[in-house]
């Protein structure tokens, strides 16, 4: 049995009667670059996130983009990142001429260990960049705690993490910002690549929309620098239909975690671990085991879908090679890279596939 790990056609074939028609009402009023699509999905996904104001960007990347920029982060400014995430997360901080400083993570949770960042505020540092990772949040309280301590801005990259809460509080409201992504594979994807960035600070909304846009606040009139990050009308149109699914489809893939974890619990590998005060949305169902990439491997030769989020730490990585990070300096995030392993979650995954994938893995461990 194949069983991929994602399958967005299948996905697509359960809405398609609504995305097409949706996507053709753009096309009829070639409202292609923002419009009322975009304008009505901003509201309904601010409403969604809890969040006062929601601004749609043309990915999760340049949300992250955006949000450095309207915080006006000068070239060497440094920015706290975790270096166990996708390379975007320190890839905008650079690109604003700032300098990553990366902290090791907590083993558990994957996500930054707050008890390790205030070792690395300097006089430089701006802000603290958490990532919530694979759904699940960051320990937001301390976070912020040190932010306010030290005067740090935060941006909370919640690019897998839409829709999940901490102490019932939704990502993107704990932080100055919260960063979006909508591509394809994401829990809410559109058609294509886009983003969205949450504040509750109007000015903060008001310097992000004029950032999007080319840092224009009336027609041709150019307050601050800022670049093409508008969200398409057609993307706009995608996500309004996907979002009223959004929250089904998130307790799909816990229901499917659920059912991984007692059936794993008797494994020599580590399921999931979720805070308690955490609830997360599963864009990933990531173990932990020390023969991964046998176990790869034989999950590939099973035609069962699998992937490793991530294989190499940024830090190590050659593009950030000038800051001059060796292996050892953040021992835990080395650790995970060489462990970690993703599984079929989604929604769309049978009780079948689901059946199979679990038969695939107990049978690596006879």
């Amino acid at each position: 049995m194949q069983v991929p790990l994602l399958d967005l056609k299948k996905q697509f074939e359960q809405i398609r009667d609504e995305v097409m028609p949706a996507i053709n009402k753009v096309c009829q009023d070639q409202a292609l670059c923002l419009g009322p699509a975009v304008d009505k999905f901003e509201k309904e996904v601010a409403s969604y996130c809890e969040s006062k104001y929601a601004i749609g960007v043309s990915s999760g990347t340049d949300a992250l983009l955006v949000a450095l920029m309207a915080l006006d982060i000068k070239p060497g400014d440094e920015i706290i990142v975790p270096a166990f995430t996708f390379v975007a997360t320190t890839g905008a901080v650079a690109r604003v001429g700032a300098v990553p400083v990366f902290v090791d993570i907590d083993e558990k949770t994957f996500n930054i260990d707050p008890a390790k960042i205030e070792e690395k505020i300097t006089a430089k540092t701006r802000a603290i960049i958490p990532v919530h990772l694979f759904g699940q949040l960051a320990d937001m309280k301390p976070i912020m705690d040190i932010a306010k301590k030290h005067n740090l801005s935060v941006i909370e990259d919640a690019a897998q993490s839409i829709g999940a809460s901490q102490d019932g509080i939704k990502c993107g409201n704990f932080g100055d910002f919260g960063c979006f992504s909508f591509y394809p594979t994401k829990n809410l994807g559109a058609f294509g690549d886009g983003g969205l960035v949450t504040t509750n600070d109007a000015s903060l909304e008001n310097l992000t929309k004029m950032v999007r846009n080319h840092g224009q606040n009336a027609t041709y009139e150019y307050q601050i620098i800022g670049g093409n990050f508008r969200l398409d009308g057609i993307q706009g149109a995608v996500l309004s239909v996907k979002l009223n699914y959004l929250d089904q489809w998130s307790n799909k893939r816990r229901e499917n975690a659920d059912f991984y974890n007692e059936a794993f619990a008797d494994l020599d590998l580590e399921t999931p671990y979720i805070a308690k005060n955490n609830h997360s949305i599963y864009n990933q169902y990531t173990i932990k085991c020390e023969k991964r990439d046998q176990l790869q491997a034989h999950l590939r030769k099973n035609e069962v879908g699998c992937g490793v989020y991530y294989p190499f730490p940024l830090h190590l990585q050659k593009c950030f090679a000038h800051l001059n990070y060796k292996e050892g300096d953040l021992p835990l995030t080395d650790k995970v890279c060489k462990e970690v392993l993703s599984l079929p979650i989604a929604p769309e995954l049978t009780v079948d596939q689901r059946d199979f994938v679990v038969e695939t893995v107990r049978t690596f461990f006879k």
